[in-house]
């Protein structure tokens, strides 16, 4: 897995390549949370994530959490797979993104 992240005034992208499962989503949650202070906005970049567990969906309602009380999260990119899992499970009535290609 494979984590960038881009900082634009108080607006933070992250950029995640792979699985988010059991063994990677702590790292995805100690990277981004090591880089909110500041942060307004968050957009989370899934073109290339092509996996997301229940430990990677957990991680997706804490930050969700954390950023309702400021502008908000953003997935962006959405592939047909996470989308399932993301109405399968509910999250796409909860979480705000767009689907990709």
């Amino acid at each position: 897995m494979n984590i960038k992240k881009k900082k634009d005034g108080n607006k933070l992208t992250v950029s995640i390549n792979g699985r988010i499962d059991t063994v990677t989503a702590p790292e995805v949650d100690k990277f981004i949370n090591e880089n909110l202070e500041g942060v307004e906005e968050l957009v989370l970049d899934f073109k290339n994530v092509n996996y997301v567990s229940s430990a990677g969906l957990r991680v997706l309602l804490s930050l969700h959490k954390k950023m309702s009380a400021k502008d908000g999260m953003k997935l962006t990119d959405v592939n047909d797979a996470i989308n399932d899992v993301f109405e399968v499970t509910g999250f796409d009535e909860i979480l705000t993104y767009d689907k990709g290609e």
